[in-house]
């Protein structure tokens, strides 16, 4: 894909960036200098692969050098609740931080995008940690899949920061049962803990389902490694019994778990519609200005895809 910028780099051009570990499959970067191109903004978006303990210095560097946002992926997005200086209503409701928007203190002494101080710096910043996954999540199943989520049986595979933010936003659409599958079952449940408390009329199971469910989500981040296994134990689960299965991960394009839900018959849908919607809003909360999305998502599926 060719450089979309209308003019190279100078010295008022400002940063965003996407934080994980690994990180180099991330098609954040494509996404996001489309959009940032198509409204005009002098902005780069990057990407940087850092390790779960290296997290807190990387956050406070980028708030120095005055990044406008970070977006964060894989491990990172319950360890930012704790790092981050203050949190929007999204991260409190579901517990995890996906986006990251710093932001300066004016003379009135409120706080404001960082974008409000083109021509000198603020004397204070802080950083502010958003979740725009839950919604995102909920689009993509729509828009992919065709699901309706109220009444449905749904198995969750992974209780992480993505799969936790998922098992409470799908309760939160009143499935009728959710059945939580964890690598650590302790993590799951805390979440169905949680899930009990605050969505008492939905009934959450640790473990896997008998018979069929409307759908399969995986939210673990088994699939971006050739030689990952499948995140679904055979043995105790048949494809068969999903009519739908959602993998989050999106490259590659086909992981081997979709492959095989495409063979027992599934209807499928890789991550591609989450990362869009969820990186979208985030570039809405950076610029303050509604996110072309049409043109965030040929850049995505070029990227992805190739086409």
């Amino acid at each position: 894909m060719s450089e979309p910028f209308p003019k190279p780099l100078d010295a008022r051009t400002r940063y965003c960036a996407v934080l994980g570990f690994p990180v180099k499959h991330s098609a954040s970067p494509a996404m996001q200098n489309a959009g940032i191109a198509e409204l005009g903004l002098n902005w780069r978006y990057l990407a940087f692969e850092v390790r779960p303990e290296e997290l807190r210095p990387a956050l406070i560097g980028a708030q120095t050098m005055q990044f406008i946002g970070l977006n964060l992926t894989v491990p990172h997005k319950l360890l930012a609740l704790d790092m981050v200086d203050t949190l929007d209503e999204s991260a409190k409701l579901w517990s995890a931080v996906n986006t990251i928007q710093f932001e300066g203190r004016d003379r009135g002494r409120s706080w404001l995008p960082l974008t409000h101080f083109e021509d000198a710096p603020p004397e204070k910043i802080r950083s502010r940690g958003y979740n725009t996954d839950a919604e995102a999540i909920v689009r993509s199943l729509r828009e992919d899949l065709r699901i309706e989520l109220r009444g449905a049986r749904v198995l969750l595979l992974g209780a992480g920061g993505a799969g936790r933010v998922a098992a409470l936003k799908l309760a939160s659409q009143e499935v009728a049962e959710l059945f939580l599958v964890n690598r650590t079952s302790s993590k799951a449940a805390t979440v169905a803990a949680e899930i009990r408390r605050r969505h008492p009329a939905v009934k959450v199971q640790l473990g896997y389902p008998r018979g069929e469910v409307d759908l399969a989500i995986n939210a673990t981040s088994l699939g971006l490694s050739p030689s990952d296994p499948l995140p679904v134990e055979d043995k105790q689960f048949s494809l068969r019994q999903a009519l739908a299965l959602y993998d989050m991960v999106y490259r590659p394009a086909e992981t081997p778990l979709l492959r095989a839900a495409k063979a027992a018959g599934c209807r499928t849908a890789n991550g591609l519609g989450m990362l869009l919607y969820q990186g979208a809003k985030a570039l809405e909360i950076w610029s303050g200005k509604p996110a072309p999305i049409a043109v965030m998502r040929r850049a995505l599926e070029q990227n992805v895809y190739g086409s």
